[in-house]
């Protein structure tokens, strides 16, 4: 589950001009965001800046749709019969049981932000007396008025859920909440020349450490930022997957070119703990890989839209196209179904390769070839 960064946008006062603050933490893909459609840092608000007026509102929504949760902190001037300040609603006991339960600290403020907005939404019903038809109506509202995506959708419906079978305690038979159908979209794959283009134009041997072990291990962002000096077997050709997605340990195999490279890596950077290290020796950070993924795709010329998560598809993949059997690969992406690996045979060109097409058959049956295709 993609879970988006928060984006709070307040009324401000800036050098005698009224403008807009849009407050969010550091986050490098936001920031470009906000440098692309015209904003500018203030040090002393600490937050980017701009005119503020009706067009720029709707500016905002449009240029972070899909890539942010967006808490505006008044009204407009179109918008009547809302509160300037949406009302923190959310009771303690919600936030207590998510803590309790050990969800991820991106989880727990995804849900709070959602089951508040919901909340607001039905004010002043308390939240002990909301209805199916409630739910119902904040489901239309989400997708007519905020035009919110299927994930964002969704996740709106488990946050509302946790709150239904985890604080309530009712049975999933006592209530039925619609699901939007979900969007089947094929992965993003490199080819096997791509991937040695964006590894031969990381400079940095860090990123391309990075870059390399997501394609060699076939982790997620965050596994790969959790993953501890200790977590690494060499003599095995192993690295182990603590408390991966899911809550769940796995083990990936890593490639023997990786090697010397970990080898290097780890004498010349000397991590302490996190094989990758940022400032003060703490885990770094996933917008550092990103923006460092960005800057050579960039340097490799290729066009296609690609992200860390892409590497971990391409490993699935050519996998795949090399005969392994999706059990294994199964195994080592930690997927908890067989179906979220099956997605992979849709972009395999291990079995399309050997297909005829229709049109290379016609085209060398010289009895109905008479013209080739390149005559003018």
């Amino acid at each position: 589950m993609y879970l988006f960064p928060t984006v709070e946008i307040k009324r401000l006062t800036h050098k005698g001009q009224k403008v807009l603050g849009l407050f969010f933490d550091y986050n490098e893909d936001l920031k470009i965001l906000c440098k692309n459609y015209g904003a500018y840092w203030s040090a002393s608000k600490k937050a980017w800046l701009i005119a503020d007026s009706e067009k720029n509102i709707k500016k905002i929504g449009s240029v972070f749709h899909n890539k942010a949760f967006l808490k505006f902190q008044f009204s407009s001037t179109n918008e009547k019969n809302k509160s300037p300040q949406k009302k923190n609603l959310v009771p303690e006991t919600y936030l207590k049981t998510l803590k309790r339960m050990r969800y991820s600290a991106s989880t727990q403020r995804a849900y709070k932000y959602l089951f508040n907005e919901f909340l607001n939404f039905i004010y002043p019903t308390p939240v002990q007396d909301f209805t199916e038809e409630d739910i119902r109506k904040y489901q239309d509202w989400l997708v007519t008025k905020k035009k919110v995506s299927i994930s964002t959708q969704n996740q709106a419906i488990n946050a509302i859920k946790f709150y239904l079978e985890k604080i309530n305690q009712q049975e999933r038979a006592t209530y039925y909440i619609e699901r939007p159908i979900k969007e089947t979209k094929l992965p993003t794959v490199l080819s096997e020349n791509e991937v040695l283009r964006i590894l031969s134009s990381t400079k940095n041997l860090k990123h391309r450490l990075a870059f390399a072990l997501i394609y060699s291990t076939g982790v997620r962002i965050s596994e790969l930022l959790n993953l501890r000096i200790k977590d690494f077997d060499l003599d095995r050709n192993m690295v182990y997957i603590r408390s991966a997605k899911g809550k769940k340990d796995r083990v990936s195999i890593i490639s023997k070119a990786l090697k010397p490279v970990l080898v290097t890596y780890l004498k010349e950077f000397k991590p302490n703990y996190w094989i990758l290290e940022g400032p003060n020796r703490k885990a770094y950070s996933a917008s550092s890989i990103r923006m460092a993924l960005k800057k050579s795709i960039k340097k490799a010329e290729i066009t296609k839209h690609v992200t860390p998560h892409t590497l971990r598809h391409t490993l699935a993949t050519h996998l795949l196209d090399r005969g392994t059997d999706t059990r294994y690969i199964q195994q080592l992406l930690g997927h908890n179904s067989p179906k979220t690996t099956a997605i992979y045979a849709h972009v395999s060109t291990r079995s399309l390769q050997n297909i005829n097409n229709p049109l290379d058959a016609l085209l060398n049956d010289k009895a109905l070839n008479k013209n080739n295709l390149n005559n003018q």
